[in-house]
């Protein structure tokens, strides 16, 4: 099994970091349509929010250390399917943390979260824990998971690192049916795992936003398909067709306080 490696990966990025910081501002992605509502920032908004940007510090936020673009689809329906775009913190050798955007520039939305574990990490997980996380070999291996501005070689390394491992995602805010408001409650969102599942057209829009070419990545990771460990029993809970999903129902609260 191959054991991500954070500090191997941290060098790799570290030495493209400049290469990295001319790149980015030329590869950038549609954000989603539709205004949130709400008056304009005032100046006196502006003005807090520069004092703070100065004053306090975010160690959570310099934290993250790698810019992710992938897709994924409500675990109980195929045909939603989300473009997401991940910045993750690598906080051990096998354990990722990622904030999700429908964008990658200022002012794009926050729409959900992903957890990253090590391939023997997944297997200590109970089965009903399990379904809940879907594997990362596809979307490795076929090009679909890119890197933006990142040389090709550190790129490469870092998808033979995840390649073998799990996420669990949940999207907070469903973009695709309600961009102006986070309506609804959260939904457990899974990756593709073949050809044909992810529509042409998605793929398409991504690819031209971002300057890429899946076909020519998936060709370049050959050797990672090749050599990828197959998909651990128990992930991707939706391909016995039945998905675990989240629906809200009123309960009895417990441990009541005050009035």
């Amino acid at each position: 099994m191959r054991v991500i490696n954070r500090r191997g990966l941290a060098s790799l990025l570290a030495s493209a970091g400049a290469f990295l910081g001319c790149s980015c501002g030329r590869a950038q992605a549609q954000q989603t349509p539709g205004a949130i509502p709400g008056d304009a920032q005032s100046g006196m908004s502006r003005m807090l929010g520069l004092g703070a940007s100065l004053l306090q510090r975010k160690p959570p936020i310099s934290d993250i250390n790698m810019y992710l673009n992938g897709f994924h689809f409500y675990a109980d329906d195929m045909g939603r399917q989300i473009e997401a775009h991940h910045y993750c913190t690598h906080l051990n050798e096998e354990f990722f943390q990622c904030v999700i955007y429908d964008g990658n520039k200022s002012g794009a939305r926050l729409i959900g979260i992903e957890y990253i574990v090590s391939e023997r990490i997944f297997k200590t997980l109970p089965p009903e824990e399990k379904a809940l996380w879907h594997s990362h070999r596809y979307e490795t291996t076929s090009g679909e998971l890119v890197m933006p501005g990142i040389p090709a070689t550190v790129e490469h390394t870092a998808m033979a690192m995840l390649a073998s491992t799990y996420g669990k995602t949940w999207h907070t805010w469903q973009i695709d049916r309600d961009a102006a408001l986070p309506l609804g409650i959260p939904q457990l969102m899974m990756g593709f795992t073949a050809d044909g599942q992810l529509g042409a057209d998605l793929l398409r829009s991504r690819d031209e936003a971002l300057g890429v070419s899946t076909g020519k990545v998936r060709d370049d990771r050959a050797d990672l398909a090749r050599d990828a460990m197959p998909v651990q029993p128990g992930a991707n809970g939706w391909i016995s067709g039945e998905a675990q999903q989240r629906t809200l129902q009123k309960t009895a609260l417990k441990n009541r306080r005050g009035a």
